[in-house]
């Protein structure tokens, strides 16, 4: 057992190594790099930092779920983008959904992923930043996107690839770390991809719970059933828990 000193050490080393990964810069070489020494403890040093962001996600989804999908959440097509070690997957699953399927960019985080036995296919090696060219239009019913919306990692602009694969009248579901939204201009790369007809932002969950650190804003976007034209319904502002 730890004593109190020796847990706050590992605290301490948990967040700096979470800090490291922000600044990155996007760099897919350097991002992937970093992941893989960090796969094998990633769980543990999330976990000390007290991070919800898959249990909110996975919540929210199943809310979005419910009150807008009229199939059962056992057909319910997923993708896990940024799966990560699986975390998402694994709350997903619990609130009975069964058709995930996940992406990330380290292939040691996928195979991380692929061992909860939650997911029917996890891809490594793929980046975000860059086109989806892997999965085809509108594929899923809903996508999902937790801790990877964050600085250092993944741009905003990668919201259009995340629509394009999700199906029309879909959802796409993701957090941004309180933080990334102000100095990565999101909200505008938002109001962009609205103006174009691309999503509909419906629901937000603003500075919820996250990490001790930090609070983290959660977004639901719909696509479109015509992507030329705006609609769905108007954003809702939820309460600060579920």
């Amino acid at each position: 057992m730890n004593t109190p000193d020796q847990q706050t050490a590992l605290e301490q080393a948990a967040r700096k190594r979470i800090k490291d990964s922000h600044a990155l810069d996007g760099d897919a070489d350097r991002l992937a790099h970093f992941y893989r020494g960090w796969a094998s403890g990633y769980d543990l040093d999330v976990g000390r930092d007290g991070y919800c962001g898959p249990m909110i996600v996975a919540e929210l989804t199943g809310a979005v779920q419910t009150a807008y999908l009229a199939k059962e959440r056992a057909v319910i097509t997923i993708l896990d983008a940024g799966c990560g070690t699986g975390l998402l997957g694994v709350q997903l699953e619990r609130l009975g959904f069964r058709l995930i399927e996940g992406l990330d960019l380290s292939e040691e985080m996928a195979e991380k992923a692929r061992q909860t036995r939650v997911y029917r296919h996890v891809r490594g090696g793929v980046d975000l930043n860059g086109p989806l060219s892997h999965y085809s239009s509108a594929s899923y019913d809903i996508t999902v996107c937790c801790g990877v919306l964050t600085l250092g990692h993944v741009r905003p602009e990668a919201l259009r690839e995340l629509a394009r694969v999700t199906r029309p009248n879909g959802f796409i579901i993701a957090s941004t770390r309180r933080s990334y939204a102000e100095t990565e201009c999101f909200e505008e790369e938002v109001r962009r991809l609205e103006d174009a007809g691309i999503l509909v932002p419906t629901q937000r969950l603003k500075d919820a719970r996250y990490l001790a650190e930090e609070d983290a804003h959660y977004w639901a976007f719909q696509v479109p059933e015509n992507p030329s034209a705006n609609g769905g319904p108007a954003m809702t502002t939820l309460p600060k828990t579920l």
